[in-house]
């Protein structure tokens, strides 16, 4: 039996054309679901750190920007270096070794006594302002672990973390620890390393910022508005019954001068104030220059 196949459907140019564009809106439609779909898991912070905000030339971003950035210091913690830019000679105490690199990674817990999580970093720098940055970088983190290995019953919880960016021969490096200590207000202690490799000297903020041409007074006004803001947020918790920690813009650990903590990459200076480096508290202000 012979069996004839149908005709094709012959169409014309204009109905192709019709018909194309019609794909084209259903692909495009797709591929804007997807990304919706996607994006609903990035944040808005997220996006403007990578993309955006942290490209922005010192001293030049947007208060939303500033906020952005804020936000995800959290995320910065990945125990590694982020940026790695150097051009100086380095003489290394071990050559095999990143310049920043992990001195003990420990992670162990005892039921009703402690858990921890601490990952200790130590600079690969032959020198003597390295060598006092590692000592006290031992004594701040590495012996508080020790001590807690030792106790009893105390159900303390202690986590330590570390992030470096090294951007034109300038090495940043910012550790922070949490602590729990039975019934006590959970502390986070933050400490940061700044370093001028090819000069061999230690950094201090003001020295950053002459750097690059960023005026002082201008500065110490956005640490001062940043605190009125921040102690603004408190008071409005403490007429809803919490406690808080409150701050003064006019006391004197707010000058430059005072200003210790401060973890730079290419674009961006963190000026951190760990308020639970002298008291127990994990409140933490953090002002983006």
């Amino acid at each position: 039996m012979n069996v004839t196949m149908p005709e094709k459907n012959k169409y014309t140019l204009k109905e192709k054309m019709v018909y194309a564009v019609a794909i084209i809106v259903c692909l495009l439609t797709l591929i804007s679901i997807i990304y919706v779909e996607i994006s609903a898991d990035t944040s808005l912070v997220d996006m403007l750190d990578t993309s955006e905000a942290e490209q922005t030339s010192l001293g030049n971003k947007t208060e939303e920007e500033c906020e952005a950035l804020k936000t995800v210091v959290n995320s910065k913690f990945n125990n590694n270096i982020e940026k790695n830019l150097v051009s100086s000679n380095i003489k290394k105490i071990d050559k095999n070794k990143d310049i920043i690199c992990t001195a003990l990674d420990a992670k162990e817990s005892s039921a009703g006594n402690y858990e921890v999580n601490v990952v200790i970093p130590i600079i690969n720098i032959d020198s003597e302002i390295i060598k006092n940055y590692n000592s006290e970088i031992e004594k701040v983190f590495k012996n508080k672990l020790e001590d807690i290995l030792e106790t009893k019953n105390k159900n303390i919880v202690y986590s330590v973390e570390y992030v470096a960016s090294i951007n034109n021969d300038m090495l940043s490096l910012m550790i922070r620890s949490n602590l729990k200590e039975g019934s006590s207000a959970q502390r986070t202690i933050i400490q940061t390393y700044n370093y001028d490799i090819k000069n061999n000297k230690e950094l201090t903020l003001s020295e950053v910022l002459k750097r690059n041409n960023l005026n002082e007074n201008d500065i110490t006004q956005k640490i001062k508005e940043e605190i009125k803001k921040s102690q603004q947020k408190v008071e409005d918790l403490r007429e809803l019954g919490y406690s808080i920690y409150s701050r003064n813009p006019e006391d004197k650990k707010y000058e430059i001068k005072n200003s210790k903590q401060f973890y730079c990459t290419s674009n961006t200076i963190y000026i951190l104030y760990a308020y639970g480096n002298e008291d127990y508290t994990s409140e933490v202000d953090i002002v983006v220059i």
